[in-house]
């Protein structure tokens, strides 16, 4: 009998959400800046306000681990499905925080992670359906004690 691996394991168990935690200094196009993450990610279309909910603090005692929940309206179908979801912070010194990716087999697109931010700033979420549309929706997180560096 062959043993299954962790990915096989969560395949089969339900579904499961990909995390990947983009190497922010390693692509020099767009490096800290905001709307070039944007662009990239959505390939120059628009994104649309809607289907995101977006849970941040409104005041994070500390920038280091900010708490950060999101929920994304879909069926989660063969036919329509969240792929991806970008989160970018506008005031770290690199933009881009994380991408999510999502599947049929995923079952609900909703994350929860903890992110660090360097300062006062927008948090912006984009996601990526399976038909191309694209969503966006943003909140302003107060950071009181630094989290990149400071």
């Amino acid at each position: 009998m062959k043993a299954i691996n962790r990915r096989q394991a969560f395949a089969l168990g339900g579904g499961f959400v990909m995390l990947t935690l983009m190497p922010m200094a390693a692509d020099a196009e767009v490096t800290g800046d905001a709307a070039k993450w944007i662009e990239k990610f959505t390939g120059g279309k628009q994104p649309v306000k809607g289907k995101i909910s977006l849970d941040l603090p409104e005041i994070a005692e500390n920038g280091n681990t900010v708490p950060l929940s999101i929920n994304i309206e879909s069926p989660m179908t063969a036919d329509s499905y969240v792929k991806d979801v970008m989160i970018i912070a506008d005031g770290n010194p690199n933009a881009g925080v994380a991408t999510l990716s999502f599947t049929p087999m995923s079952g609900k697109a909703e994350a929860a992670i903890r992110i660090r931010l360097a300062t006062t700033q927008n948090v912006i979420a984009v996601a990526k359906m399976s038909d191309g549309s694209l969503f966006t929706e943003q909140k302003t997180v107060k950071v009181t004690i630094g989290g990149c560096g400071g």
